[in-house]
């Protein structure tokens, strides 16, 4: 009997110390990514509204975590105008400075006149300027609302669209800052090769471009 006792004491201590026993859930939580007083962003008040649950830009303007994230899930919802360009910004390392020091995740209204004939690259889920997605017009067409969800797990980016995963990248297989692996070009306002390119940062959202709105809702995140 006193055998069996040691037995299950001993059980009991390696279960709880090498973490294969049953516990309290580890995994982190979700978070909002902004609140709705937007007191955990930095941001152009001008140009950002939070209203009804529903964030808006009405100048091109980036709204920016005041936190540096690595790996996690971050999802949202995005309703294009016609015409829309902004995008999902990670990695960003300079705020003030963010284009050729960041990842682009592309949002597009691909429908209207101005992006209906762009490369693939500059498609909505793209990663601007590097890779198209996988699938054509998964977005909804302006005025409606698109669910979205990133996951960044060191140099690994993927992007679902709709519940449609359209975009897998490897950082480091872009070792040029002008040649995509395809051999396209890589924009010249984007001269860093994403495999030299750190994957810690500031989280954006690219404001209004031109004269198409952006609206966002249901943003949260969950770090790995």
């Amino acid at each position: 009997m006193k055998k069996l006792l040691f037995s299950i004491v001993l059980l009991s201590f390696l279960a709880t110390n090498n973490g294969w026993a049953a516990g309290p859930d580890t995994k982190k939580e979700w978070k909002p990514l902004f609140t709705e007083s937007l007191s955990n962003a930095t941001y152009d008040k001008e140009a950002w509204t939070y209203e009804d649950g529903v964030l808006t830009a009405s100048k091109d303007n980036a709204i920016w975590t005041n936190l540096i994230y690595e790996n996690f899930i971050l999802e949202l919802e995005f309703m294009n105008d016609k015409g829309t360009n902004s995008g999902v910004v990670v990695y960003c390392t300079d705020r003030d400075n963010w284009i050729p020091n960041s990842v682009e995740i592309q949002i597009a209204d691909d429908y209207s006149e101005e992006n209906i004939n762009q490369h693939p690259r500059f498609k909505c889920g793209a990663i601007y300027g590097h890779l198209g997605p996988n699938k054509e017009n998964v977005v909804k067409k302006a005025g409606e609302w698109n669910k979205m969800k990133i996951i960044c797990k060191g140099q690994r980016i993927t992007v679902t669209l709709n519940g449609k995963k359209i975009t897998d990248m490897d950082m480091s297989e872009w070792t040029s800052g002008t040649k995509n692996p395809d051999g396209t070009e890589i924009p010249s306002w984007l001269p860093k090769p994403f495999a030299e390119l750190p994957t810690a940062g500031y989280i954006g959202l690219q404001g209004k471009h031109g004269n198409a709105k952006i609206s966002f809702r249901k943003m949260k995140i969950r770090e790995l």
